[in-house]
């Protein structure tokens, strides 16, 4: 018999749990059996409940035999396997008395069981038997003879209301010990769920402290080359030669992509603030961003279905998460992407639509944790990432689904007074 482990699989820790539960089931109840039989000379049927005792034994032993059937218990497994049990507890109690057998109290330790390690059908269903299986022995267990100083027999209605106390008892246990358990399960999941979220917010204070001595070290820099470059296009033998003119200009150009680079590095390490926000109407904003994004291939259209145009605070932030879901829709083989307002109540309902692939299962599972991509390359699945941190500061959350027509959709919920201007209506 093996201790358990706090590294054991939740199933094969409750197959080992049983097991000792059932060791001392068995040591117990042969001591019984023995000191009544011999210690007080009352005759007990030997044969068929050491037999009852054997069955409980081969089932430890075929569990001690066959590992597997233990690291693959499900709750189905974990079932029968109680089932068992309160069998032999039944075959024992029928054999001693019935339930003028005080040890038929037993049947609420296997539905305690039952409560903490089994779904709410399992707990329920050995209600049913266990109340079942009192009555059985109320009604058709034999007699047992005991010597007449010890002798005594139960009324019909004390019967009765022991049956009744006995239902009663067993419901209550198991509609509160369930719902402890499913307590506690909720409790753990908020746990888990904090702690993942810690996790996020430490993981992007470390991006943000490599962002930002990127920034240092290459701010400086591509900013004195824009200058130069600035000087170079009026210099007279460099204005009189258009090559020279047209290679300056595609410098500057790739300078200015660098820059757009490095401030959407920033955006990713959490800074969420990056440029000075400013105002300018919802449709403005948005339609203005997809008339930016540029992408051969892909049609990307702006559909405001609202009815009014609030005014609203347009920072890089929000304006780099839907660039981002613009260029994933597009990595993912979109030829046309739709970016949808609308309204819903008093928060706004942003949606990227896309004819692309669509999600991957694993993709769906994982939203909002960072590196969760189908991309080859380092540093791929930020998109998803970034998007949910910038609306989680937003007050704000994102969905993702794979639409019935094709392609997927990224849904942005956030409170509207969370960009609106303050104090201007639509």
């Amino acid at each position: 018999m093996m201790p358990l482990r706090a590294s054991l699989p939740a199933g094969e820790g409750n197959v080992r749990l049983l097991a000792i539960l059932r060791w001392l089931a068995v040591g117990g109840q042969l001591a019984t059996i023995l000191s009544v039989h011999v210690g007080l000379g009352v005759r007990l049927p030997l044969a068929p409940m050491l037999g009852a005792l054997g069955v409980l034994v081969a089932l430890n032993l075929a569990l001690l035999a066959s590992p597997w059937l233990g690291a693959h218990a499900g709750p189905r497994r974990l079932f029968a396997m109680l089932l068992v049990d309160v069998a032999c507890l039944t075959t024992q109690l029928y054999l001693s008395g019935g339930v003028a057998n005080p040890f038929v109290t037993l049947y609420l330790l296997q539905v305690v069981l039952a409560a903490v390690l089994l779904p709410a059908w399992a707990s329920w269903t050995l209600v049913a038997i266990t109340v079942a299986l009192f009555a059985w022995l109320a009604m058709f267990a034999p007699p047992f003879a005991l010597p007449p100083q010890w002798a005594s027999t139960l009324s019909v209605p004390y019967v009765a209301g022991s049956w009744f106390n006995f239902a009663l008892a067993a419901s209550l246990l198991v509609l509160f010990v369930t719902r402890i358990v499913r307590n506690l399960s909720q409790h753990d999941a908020r746990l888990a769920a904090l702690r993942q979220r810690a996790a996020e917010e430490e993981h992007i204070v470390r991006m943000g402290l490599l962002a930002s001595g990127a920034a240092h070290e290459l701010g400086t820099p591509l900013s004195s080359i824009a200058v130069m470059l600035g000087d170079w296009r009026h210099e007279p033998a460099i204005a009189a030669n258009p090559a020279l003119v047209a290679d300056l200009a595609d410098m500057a150009a790739e300078v200015a992509r660098c820059k757009d680079i490095l401030s959407q590095v920033l955006l990713a390490s959490g800074e969420v603030r990056g440029d000075a926000p400013v105002r300018a109407t919802l449709r403005h904003f948005l339609s203005g961003l997809v008339a930016d994004w540029r992408n051969p291939g892909v049609e990307a259209v702006y559909e405001h279905l609202m009815s009014g145009d609030p005014r609203i605070v347009a920072d890089r932030a929000l304006a780099q998460t839907i660039t981002n879901l613009l260029d994933n829709a597009a990595e993912a083989g979109a030829t046309r992407i739709a970016l949808c307002a609308a309204l819903d109540g008093d928060r706004l309902i942003l949606s990227v639509r896309d004819d692309g692939r669509g999600f991957a299962p694993d993709i769906l599972e994982g939203i909002g944790r960072p590196y969760v991509s189908t991309k080859a390359r380092r540093g791929a699945g930020l998109g998803l990432f970034l998007a949910t941190n910038v609306l989680r500061t937003l007050g704000g959350t994102v969905a993702a689904r794979n639409r019935a027509t094709g392609g997927g959709e990224v849904v942005l919920a956030l409170p509207l007074a969370a960009v609106a201007v303050p104090g201007e209506g639509a």
